[in-house]
């Protein structure tokens, strides 16, 4: 819980982050970073070392095994204190709020910015942290095109991946299609403003079909830009009276993906079900396709 790496993270000074960040690194080369390589990184004693180690272990910053070797790996815990500190940094957070969604892959939580002005009120942002790779590697390899080639795979790589994934497709659209502003990007998670609205799924329409020509036209242009969201439902659609908003972009494929038929028609099935469902409200899903392909 970001609680929990709240308080541990208000403790933490140079020389733990710095253990941090030299298991995070040779989390690149090693399963489990051995404690000479640590040392060698943080230039501590071995028993100014293993204090330190122990004392992150309790707060579950950092996991531990001792066969065949004395070694480390960085927990999640840790990884959201390392993109914490920079997000501070950088002034892109000041304070982290409540959760306000969770699922397989990602964690989200209101939080607020500084403004750039000092008697204006703070700026309230999101921050999205990726979690690929927490409960299976294997699965999030097979479905992840991007990591097939990568032979050694860690959780670490997998959400960092993901989320700059997501953070580079975000500002390629941004401007283009309605998704909300990415405004940061650090190892595992992001800063982005927060959607507009409520969530489909969530809310009752007043103009069910206005909302549907809304979504399909914003799929049009995804699409007319090369892109498809592939994991496109009523889950990260957000609804206002200004028109809506995609989220969850790290799934998506370009036209020239060899599903990309396969992927656009799964999207449209999923957002014409959701309102077939919902409010009886029927479109012919062939001439749906063909309208989002049309002069593209």
């Amino acid at each position: 819980m970001i609680d929990d790496v709240l308080k541990v993270f208000r403790k933490l000074d140079s020389k733990d982050l710095r253990i941090l960040t030299g298991i995070e690194i040779g989390m690149k080369n090693f399963e489990w970073v051995p404690l000479e390589e640590i040392r060698k990184y943080t230039k501590l004693s071995f028993d100014k070392l293993e204090f330190r180690l122990l004392r992150l272990f309790r707060s579950n910053m950092v996991v531990g095994t001792k066969t065949p070797y004395e070694g480390y790996q960085i927990y999640f815990d840790g990884y959201d204190a390392l993109a914490l500190n920079t997000f501070v940094k950088r002034g892109s957070v000041s304070a982290i709020g409540d959760e306000i969604g969770v699922g397989k892959e990602s964690v989200v939580h209101e939080a607020i910015r500084e403004p750039e002005l000092a008697i204006a009120d703070p700026i309230p942002v999101i921050i999205k942290f990726h979690r690929e790779g927490r409960t299976s590697f294997k699965r999030v390899k097979r479905v992840r095109d991007h990591l097939v080639d990568r032979e050694h795979f860690s959780w670490i790589y997998a959400a960092r991946l993901a989320a700059k994934r997501e953070y580079d497709i975000m500002q390629t659209l941004y401007d283009k299609v309605s998704i909300p502003k990415p405004l940061d990007h650090n190892r595992h998670a992001i800063v982005m403003a927060p959607a507009k609205g409520s969530i489909l799924v969530k809310t009752r329409l007043l103009e069910p079909e206005w909302v549907l020509d809304e979504i399909l036209s914003q799929i049009k242009v995804v699409y007319s830009l090369g892109i498809i969201h592939s994991d496109l439902s009523e889950y990260n659609i957000f609804v206002s009276d200004e028109g809506v908003e995609f989220i969850d972009w790290p799934q998506y494929v370009t036209v020239d993906h060899p599903h990309a038929d396969e992927l656009l028609e799964r999207d449209v099935s999923n957002v014409l079900a959701h309102f077939r469902r919902k409010y009886d409200l029927g479109k012919d899903m062939g001439e749906v396709i063909s309208q989002i392909k049309e002069d593209v």
